[in-house]
């Protein structure tokens, strides 16, 4: 294991209930609510996949010009609960300064945009991260391989030699797709198991020492 590369919401920080507020909000001005099943087939996704399933399950036109102004809207009202504070995942912080301590290369790997991402950055530190890479900065994002694909590329480390963690099926998916090993810690919705894919409850007591155990595992 050469590199960790993180996930951000969900599984470095409690961050998807804030996601929820700011969709239910938008369901709330169409006189709707939001279902279980709608909401967990939006977890880890990019902000135009986001848009497509809002849109269709509300019967709104899919207009480009609509669904920009939304996802701007909802960007808007997710980022100023960010800027309120994000709450860590339990363990996430102690295991990211231990990596750190270790000299340990770690990306921060995101479908969230850049504009988002650096409010988050600013709460939780970006002192624990060696690069980022957010989701309007890479031609697909996740369930697609393209960003952790750049991770690996911006730290110089080929993509079998990282461990990823992620908590949703998009993430996991997008990982392996660029042939990282993936420690998944469920969050929001189960994650099946696969190939390359192992398992644990939370990020809580867990040590440098454990993930390259994983990732060897693996």
């Amino acid at each position: 294991m050469r590199a960790v590369l993180w996930d951000m919401d969900g599984t470095l920080v409690d961050s998807e209930k804030l996601w929820d507020l700011a969709v239910e909000e938008l369901y709330r001005q169409h006189d709707r609510v939001l279902t279980a099943q709608v909401r967990e087939s939006t977890v880890g996704g990019s902000s135009d996949s986001l848009m497509q399933i809002l849109y269709a399950d509300l019967g709104l036109d899919p207009d480009a010009t609509e669904m920009a102004r939304t996802a701007d809207w909802v960007h808007g009202y997710v980022g100023e609960l960010f800027e309120a504070g994000l709450p860590w995942c339990p363990g996430a912080e102690a295991i990211l300064a231990e990596l750190t301590a270790a000299r340990v290369p770690t990306a921060l790997v995101t479908n969230t945009q850049r504009d988002l991402a650096e409010k988050a950055l600013n709460s939780i530190g970006r002192q624990y991260f060696s690069v980022t890479v957010c989701g309007d900065e890479v031609p697909r994002g996740k369930p697609a391989p393209d960003p952790y694909l750049r991770a690996a590329e911006l730290l110089g480390v080929a993509p079998g030699d990282c461990l990823a963690v992620e908590d949703s099926v998009t993430g996991s998916t997008s990982a392996q797709l660029a042939g990282c090993a993936v420690l998944v810690i469920p969050n929001a919705v189960r994650v099946p198991p696969a190939p390359r894919r192992a398992f644990t409850e939370s990020l809580l007591g867990l040590t440098v020492a454990d993930l390259r155990d994983i990732h060897a595992g693996l």
